[in-house]
């Protein structure tokens, strides 16, 4: 148990050191250096609560912050899955006080020692009822979710799609409809950092400068806002990929930032917010909902390539019927939807009191317009994909792949019975010009080949030749 306790412990001080070490390092370089490390240490810890999701208050007004920046979380999840999968692995969950949850425990004592070290005064200060729960609440999910892994257990919807009626039901397409999401979601990321890169070349180009105009104030100042820059810029990443869903983002009460049209008023001075577009309609910046298009094909591609019973984790499964296709195309979408929303959550929030408490996308509306457009390109392109699968290994009127056969199996079957079949045919074709008549079979079945109707030798013998060879004798037979 008190191995597993350190291990907590030490995957908490790895990642506020992670955040500590550049905030004290920009506090050496201040002028203000001899004022004492109790308000940069504060300033560490506040930020690290702030990135699992706790609230703070800032300033002598108690403002309350609670944009989380992701690229915090982001470290604080991997490092607890990592060392949650190793305890689960070694000695899997108990009961009690061993494993998982001595690591959970661990992690938390460093977080109530963070939170009460930040409760006193100081520019940024924790709220310790609301900022523990929180601390709580991720580091159990992240140690869970790496104590899944480690014991293989499955997760997702395969149960929910195992209680659909047998017509609508995608054989072992729980994994299919996890990776169809991800890489959606991955889709949906990478347009969202498209659009920040095309916003900060646009500016760079067009806009004077406005970002470059900023860092204009010394080199503390300067790797100060570039520092806080990296570390929100997965939030920037995923506002850009709500302005391409459609619904777009908030930066102040009253305030919209859509393909639509733009409408602002006064923006804190901040690198990012000086990518924002111009106020106005959207007119070219329609365009960006082409993205959600194009990241929705893949999807449609490996759903449709399962749906047509080739390369899926559930190999030697015959193909799923249209209405299993369809319904792993919604199933993706929906869990698509669900992840737009949680994350639109957490990338948004509220930077002050008033006008500026609201920050970020809408989560229901991102996460209804990430599940629509999945599911608009998703099911029209799975079908797509089956039908053209399906075609090509030629089960369409009916037949049943053998199992264990993949598509390009059944292909090479049937080119080399194509193969066969134009062989006969021109060995058909040679007897008829030298006069000879040919024995019945597939290609030459009529009266006038000697079929069964004409009287001749049908399939399988030939006559006075050889039984069962379809070939006819030397001797010529006598009429």
């Amino acid at each position: 148990m008190s191995a597993d306790l350190l291990t907590g412990v030490r995957t908490a001080l790895v990642g506020l050191s992670v955040v500590g070490v550049p905030v004290l390092g920009l506090w050496v370089m201040t002028p203000y250096a001899d004022a004492g490390a109790t308000g940069a240490t504060r300033l560490a810890g506040a930020l690290w609560l702030l990135g699992h999701g706790a609230p703070v208050l800032r300033g002598e007004a108690d403002a309350p912050l609670t944009v989380t920046p992701l690229l915090i979380s982001a470290l604080v999840v991997v490092r607890l899955y990592r060392a949650a999968a190793g305890v689960g692995a070694r000695r899997g969950p108990r009961s009690r006080w061993g494993g998982p949850v001595a690591l959970w425990a661990g992690y938390c004592a460093v977080a109530v020692a963070v939170a009460l070290h930040c409760a006193g005064g100081g520019q940024f200060r924790s709220r310790v009822l609301l900022d523990l729960p929180a601390v709580g609440l991720l580091a159990a999910l992240a140690t869970a979710a790496g104590v899944r892994s480690a014991r293989l257990v499955p997760s997702g919807p395969g149960p929910l799609l195992d209680r659909l009626p047998p017509r609508w039901r995608p054989d072992d397409g729980a994994a299919v409809v996890r990776r169809a999401a991800g890489a959606a979601g991955a889709g949906l990321v990478a347009a969202g950092g498209v659009l920040v890169a095309v916003a900060a070349l646009l500016d760079a180009a067009t806009g004077g400068g406005r970002g470059m105009a900023l860092l204009g104030g010394g080199p503390t100042a300067v790797l100060g806002l570039l520092l806080l820059t990296a570390v929100l810029l997965p939030n920037a990443v995923l506002w850009g990929a709500a302005y391409a869903l459609g619904p777009g983002f908030a930066v102040g009460a009253g305030t919209l930032v859509s393909p639509g049209g733009t409408a602002l008023g006064p923006v804190p001075e901040f690198p990012l917010f000086a990518l924002l577009p111009q106020e106005g309609p959207g007119g070219w910046r329609l365009a960006a909902l082409l993205l959600p298009l194009l990241a929705g094909l893949v999807p449609a591609v490996l759903l449709g390539r399962a749906a047509a019973g080739g390369r899926s984790p559930a190999g030697g499964r015959g193909p799923w019927p249209p209405g299993a296709t369809v319904a792993a195309a919604v199933a993706a979408a929906l869990l698509l939807g669900a992840g737009a929303a949680v994350l639109g959550w957490l990338s948004g929030g509220a930077l002050a009191g008033g006008r500026m408490a609201r920050l970020g996308p809408v989560p229901w509306w991102t996460g209804l317009a990430a599940a629509g457009w999945l599911a608009v390109v998703a099911v029209p392109g799975a079908l797509l994909v089956r039908h053209r699968g399906l075609a090509a290994a030629g089960l369409l009127a009916g037949q049943h792949p053998a199992h264990g056969q993949g598509v390009y199996a059944r292909l090479a079957e049937q080119t080399r019975r194509g193969a066969l079949l134009l062989r006969a045919g021109t060995y058909a074709l040679v007897l008829r010009l030298s006069g000879r008549r040919p024995a019945a079979g597939p290609e030459a079945g009529g009266p006038e080949a000697g079929g069964p109707e004409a009287g001749g030798p049908g399939v399988g013998e030939s006559g006075d030749g050889e039984p069962g060879t379809g070939r006819r004798s030397a001797t010529p037979r006598s009429r």
